[in-house]
């Protein structure tokens, strides 16, 4: 099953990179490469590790109602590591792993961190589709046909955030809940474990119980996204692409939310997909448009990937470790 499922992501992302590949001139997809001032990646990798230390910091103030006080220099590392297994796992292992290094550091139940996770992925859902609707208006022709495909995304990470904000105001009826469901639909020897699983991810998601906390965290992600949206526009001055920053908002926005797509590890071809039509939509050449996304795409994947193996290593966590999580 593992097998078959790696294998359909890897075929989905050649799916669509054969999409928006199509037409490509491969003379002038390499003219553009060589031509690329690659200096301008120095500063855009340094905004990037900026970008991680917000959400490192974003993820000690998810941690703090479950009594977990940490400074984001302690995160720092195992944000990183679980980057990493996101880049190199298959189905973002990575969130998973890193939930599992923290409670191996600092003996935080996984289930709990794995809430504060889930509410990550859907702040970070919802801020993407905020970017998208802001830089559709650079791309007039595009916002008619675009406008279902947003409204849909606002639909999907709008219920999984009023989930999330239930759970955290009604913890007692979600708790409730899951021992009906566990006591209906699962044998007697798997409730225990699911119900103890259960309240412990309710319990993380109170997290977005106080509006102060609440307020401070969707800022912090406001603030990730937008640093990384100036990576984005160092490696468009890179190719000498002079698109203004809602554009880059675009791109960022419409390349993110295609990762939501199953595909192979480290999301190549399913970010190059989005990252590639959302340029084009913008007025680039295929051929450019193609050679900064395949930049940008190294750039973002490369050196978290190898601080990440830096962190896993001094930590001791052993690429069995990743394999464990995987299963």
């Amino acid at each position: 099953m593992k097998k078959l499922l790696f294998w359909a992501g890897v075929l989905i992302s050649v799916a669509l990179l054969a999409l928006a590949l199509r037409g490509l001139r491969l003379d002038e997809f390499a003219h553009d490469l060589q031509n690329a001032n690659l200096i301008w990646l120095l500063p855009g990798i340094a905004l990037y590790f900026v970008s991680v230390g917000f959400r490192s910091w974003r993820w000690s103030l998810l941690l703090r109602p479950l009594g977990v006080r940490l400074p984001t220099r302690r995160l720092f590392p195992v944000v990183v590591i679980g980057y990493m297994g996101n880049n190199v796992y298959p189905a973002r292992i990575g969130e998973v792993l890193r939930a599992w290094v923290l409670r191996r550091n600092e003996g935080v139940p996984m289930s709990s961190s794995l809430a504060t996770v889930g509410i990550e992925r859907v702040l970070d859902g919802l801020l993407m589709v905020a970017f998208v609707v802001i830089g559709l208006p650079a791309v007039p022709g595009l916002s008619t046909q675009a406008w279902p495909a947003v409204v849909v995304a606002l639909l999907v990470f709008g219920v999984a955030i009023g989930i999330f904000l239930w759970m955290a105001h009604a913890p007692a009826a979600a708790e409730r809940i899951v021992n009906a469901v566990a006591a209906r639909f699962f044998p007697e020897r798997f409730r225990g474990g699911l119900v103890n699983f259960a309240t412990r991810f309710i319990a993380g998601a109170g997290s977005l119980r106080d509006p102060a906390a609440a307020a401070q965290i969707i800022a912090a992600s406001a603030i990730t996204w937008l640093i990384e949206t100036g990576k984005y526009a160092c490696v468009a001055h890179a190719f000498g692409l002079s698109l203004p920053f809602v554009g880059l908002m675009l791109i960022n926005g419409v390349s993110n939310l295609f990762t939501v797509i199953p595909g192979a590890p480290g999301a190549v071809g399913t970010f190059d997909a989005g990252g590639i039509l959302a340029a084009e939509a913008l007025g680039v050449e295929k051929g450019l448009a193609s050679a900064y996304v395949l930049v940008l795409h190294v750039a973002l994947w490369l050196p978290v990937t190898l601080l990440g193996a830096y962190f896993m290593v001094r930590q001791g966590v052993k690429w069995a470790d990743l394999g464990r999580m995987e299963d």
